[in-house]
């Protein structure tokens, strides 16, 4: 059967770059299910922004994700339902809202940085070693690599998985 978003090229480009975000964030879920990880592949990124930026309020991490508000208030809800951030008054601002990790949070973002995200960012990598020439081919063979062998399997392959 064609592919008609593939097929539709760059008319379609928005609509195969989300169905490739989708993929590698349900690959990705995949190995975090395997290792028994309490998070969405999705909540990860604002973990990471904790990590690199330390407590920010809410619209402040929603600004560093380029994602809107109502959606970091989601995860962070979330998040913080598994004990993993916190939400805080500003000291200066009562009205504003400080996300922080909390010990649990911080755990868990340690021994991902050491055990998890090295071993997908090194899958991605494989995936898009040999990619070169016009974007549209590079996302057609990103996508052909992924159909070949997604992400969870390349981790495995390169023995990354914990059982």
């Amino acid at each position: 059967m064609e592919d008609v978003i593939r097929s539709l090229g760059f008319l379609c480009l928005g609509s195969r770059l989300k169905r490739l975000g989708e993929q590698l964030q349900a690959d990705t879920q995949r190995v975090l299910d395997r290792l028994d990880v309490p998070v969405q592949s999705s909540q990860y990124p604002l973990l990471a922004a904790l990590d690199r930026l330390g407590p920010l309020p809410v619209g402040e991490l929603a600004q560093s994700l380029g994602i809107a508000q109502p959606g970091v208030t989601r995860s962070v809800s979330l998040l913080a339902e598994l004990g993993l951030v916190e939400v805080g008054q500003s000291n200066n601002d009562q009205r504003r809202r400080i996300v922080s990790l909390t010990r649990d949070g911080r755990r868990l973002v340690d021994v991902a940085k050491r055990d998890v995200w090295p071993r997908i960012e090194k899958a991605v990598a494989d995936l898009c070693a040999d990619l070169s020439g016009p974007l549209l081919d590079q996302l057609a063979a990103i996508e052909d690599g992924l159909a070949a062998a997604p992400i969870d399997r390349r981790v495995e392959k390169a023995g990354a998985v914990v059982q």
